[in-house]
């Protein structure tokens, strides 16, 4: 019996830092440490018919090897505590988890949270990694851009893929790396995102709300990496394109423990200090249903399709170039064998100095310049704005004192006509519109009477055979019915079609 017990004591490893209830950092985990109370408790539970001259026999071994154990009543405790709660309290706890995951919004990642050190290494390694984008400069372009930059860290590795390419696009939606960096790497708790979604993905947003980051299988950052080219290439063709902004690409790697891939995105819905409601549209209804939730302020649900149902997107004058960028962005998807999309969209009712002040002369030159500048110039010369102003004044203008003015403008020349015509053409060769002047303008559109928050995200399903075989089932179980799992093509022609129908 003595070499069965000198056996089991030599084979045991680390004792885990769950006995004494700590929450240790993971580089503590690769550290040899022996836990009395956990060596005692271990033998204990291996033999809890431990009878009192087996106990005495077990602690004499034990002392030879140079261990103290505790008394046995200490370790009959030891073993209560590990055998765990009666069968009615964890039925509780279970069913408390479960409430809690049923909850759908943000909550704050403070040090009692399960990721705190998770989002404290990520801080960590996203500040280094911004640092070091700033002070080197390199390709870019997605083919000299694509290499890995490690950087080793206390406990932790960060990778980053890409950096000069995602820089170049911050820059040109005109994120300082400061802002970024602050954001990022504030003092401030990020925040968890747990949505009614099925995807497995971990959500964590900024502070601020400004950036999001998820984690992604390595397929799916394989797949973004290989088409980042023309990713950059459709965004430099149409700047005011409606495809969310990537802007990072990283992996951590904690030895022994985990290993993250994780993009970092724009937010979609920035500012949400007066969203009232959120949809996550696919242009179809099996599934397409979540139940509206009055709970809570925590409580945040997004809701779909079949819940927008005799409602529009009231755009008025913007309508049509909406459905005009949709369809570009789709046709975009659908050259790469993306499938499953979504369009989210969110709204909120504009204010009456938003309403009054939208075609003020000064609000117009701001918004043009804006619009001319995001996204960079994709021929390398931006048109001259005064031209954009004046056409914009005159699509805008309810006053009829304004026509002598207009009519005036018609009397300066057939050059300066045709000067404007070309300059108008190239603004509206790369689909851009006149941004709004706010925060987020590229995912902003305003209708009349309300702003809506626009963005095509989920870009990483591709038509494989794994949802070629999901078609063909859901063509047997939902015989006559709109389900997403469709071919590409078919995917972008009827998303196209919702959007068009919902829009006026």
């Amino acid at each position: 019996m003595c070499v069965i017990l000198l056996v089991h004591i030599q084979s045991n490893g680390p004792v885990p830092h769950t006995f004494s209830g700590a929450r240790p950092h993971p580089a503590e985990l690769a550290q040899p440490v022996w836990n009395v109370v956990g060596v005692g408790q271990d033998l204990y539970t291996k033999c809890s018919f431990i009878s009192d001259t087996l106990y005495e026999k077990t602690h004499r071994v034990i002392h030879l090897l140079g261990f103290t154990v505790q008394s046995k009543q200490q370790l009959q405790m030891a073993h209560a505590r590990a055998a765990g709660p009666p069968r009615a309290a964890t039925r509780r706890r279970w069913w408390r988890l479960r409430q809690q995951w049923r909850m759908v919004g943000v909550f704050e990642v403070n040090q009692e949270h399960e990721f705190y050190h998770l989002t404290c290494m990520i801080k960590e390694g996203m500040h280094a990694a911004i640092q070091t984008t700033m002070e080197t400069s390199g390709q870019d372009t997605p083919a000299g851009g694509q290499f890995r930059l490690r950087q080793t860290h206390e406990g932790f590795e960060m990778q980053t893929f890409a950096a000069s390419v995602f820089a170049k696009l911050r820059r040109s939606l005109d994120i300082p790396s400061d802002e970024y960096m602050n954001s990022f790497c504030s003092e401030d708790c990020y925040l968890q995102f747990v949505s009614n979604s099925k995807s497995k993905a971990d959500f964590f947003i900024t502070n601020d709300k400004r950036f999001f980051l998820k984690t992604q299988s390595k397929r799916e950052v394989k797949f973004l990496l290989s088409n980042l080219q023309a990713y950059m290439d459709h965004l430099e063709k149409y700047p005011h394109s409606l495809l969310v902004r990537f802007l990072g690409v990283h992996r951590i790697v904690i030895p022994n423990q985990m290993k993250k891939y994780f993009i970092v995105m724009q937010s979609v819905f920035y500012p949400d200090d007066r969203i009232d409601v959120r949809y996550d549209i696919k242009g179809c209804e099996v599934g397409r249903w979540t139940d509206p939730d009055k709970g809570g302020k925590q409580i945040l649900k997004v809701l779909k399709d079949n819940n927008f149902k005799g409602q529009s997107i009231a755009l008025g004058q913007e309508a049509s170039w909406f459905a005009n960028q949709v369809k570009v962005d789709a046709a975009f998807l659908q050259g790469i064998s993306v499938l499953d999309y979504s369009l989210l969209l969110a709204h909120q009712p504009l204010h009456r100095d938003e309403l009054e002040g939208k075609y003020s002369f000064a609000n117009l030159v701001i918004r043009t310049t804006t619009s001319v500048d995001c996204g960079g110039s994709p021929t390398g010369s931006d048109p001259s704005i005064t031209p954009l102003v004046a056409e914009t004044m005159a699509e805008g203008a309810s006053d009829p004192t304004e026509e002598p003015q207009a009519a005036a403008q018609e009397t300066n020349g057939t050059s300066t006509e045709t000067r404007r015509d070309s300059e108008l053409q190239e603004f509206l060769e790369h689909h851009r519109r006149l941004l709004p002047n706010c925060r987020n303008a590229i995912h902003v559109v305003d209708g009349p009477e309300h702003r809506y928050f626009v963005g095509i995200i989920d870009i990483f399903t591709v038509y494989g055979w794994k949802k070629r075989l999901e078609n063909a089932w859901k063509c047997v179980r939902y015989p006559g019915r709109v389900f997403s799992t469709v071919r590409p093509s078919k995917y972008s022609h009827r998303f196209c079609q919702w959007i068009q129908d919902h829009s006026q």
